[in-house]
Parts: structure tokens; sequence; C-alpha cells
């Protein structure tokens, strides 16, 4: 991974780090949430970024891609999901948000996989 990339990365996650959210926030909300948090973070977004056919992720922010995942995903879906993303060249990476954490491989295609779980941010621990 590029230095550049690898800046890039670390200042995505610190704005996603930066989010308090409620338990009861809907995804509706969370993206809100996500679109301000990248937006104070300096970055430009795009919301529901088309990537190819039948292939839209939640963000895209300079060449990263982000995507939100509310509840508990099927880890084997979630995979297949990240992997179609990947596979595209308009992302150079992915970062996962998630409200618990989630096991991934920290690079899938070749290309670098972030999580950032919503619960480690609320300050407690929770099931």
């Amino acid at each position: 991974m590029s230095n550049e990339l690898s800046e890039r990365l670390l200042a995505l996650r610190r704005a996603l780090e930066r989010l308090r959210v409620p338990l009861t926030s809907s995804e509706y909300q969370l993206h809100e949430l996500i679109a301000a948090a990248l937006h104070d973070g300096g970055f430009v977004v795009q919301h529901e970024a088309r990537l190819g056919p039948r292939c839209r992720i939640d963000f895209l922010a300079d060449g990263v891609g982000i995507e939100v995942k509310r509840g508990k995903p099927d880890r084997r879906r979630l995979l297949e999901q990240c992997r179609r993303y990947l596979s595209q060249d308009a992302l150079e990476a992915l970062i996962l948000v998630v409200d618990t954490r989630v096991d991934l491989p920290n690079e899938l295609c070749g290309k670098p996989v972030l999580v950032v779980a919503l619960n480690r941010l609320w300050g407690i621990a929770l099931p």
C-alpha cells in the first residue's frame, strides 16, 4: 500500500472514529452522521456511489469505499459483497462501518480493508 493511500485511510478512519452514534439511530440517520463526519474531516463524499452494474456502495471518498452495516451481518455474504466492491477499479480500499466488530481479513482482492466498529466508539463494551 502506498504512503498516500495509507495516509488517506488513516484520515478517513479518524473522521469516522469521531462518531458517537445513539443505539436507536436508523441506518438513514447513521448515513447522515457519517456524511457529516466525513465532510467535517474535509472529504468530498459521494453517497450511494455506483461502482459498476449492480454494485453501489454507501459512500465513496477519494477512492476509498465506505460500506455501512447495521446489526450482525452474515460474514459469508459480507465477504462476497466486499470482494465484489473491491474488484472494481474505482476502489483502492474499503472501510466497513459496523455496529459491532466483524472479523474480516486486512486485505481482499489485493486492497486494504479496515473495520470501524461503532460499539468501540461508545466507550463501553457491548455484546
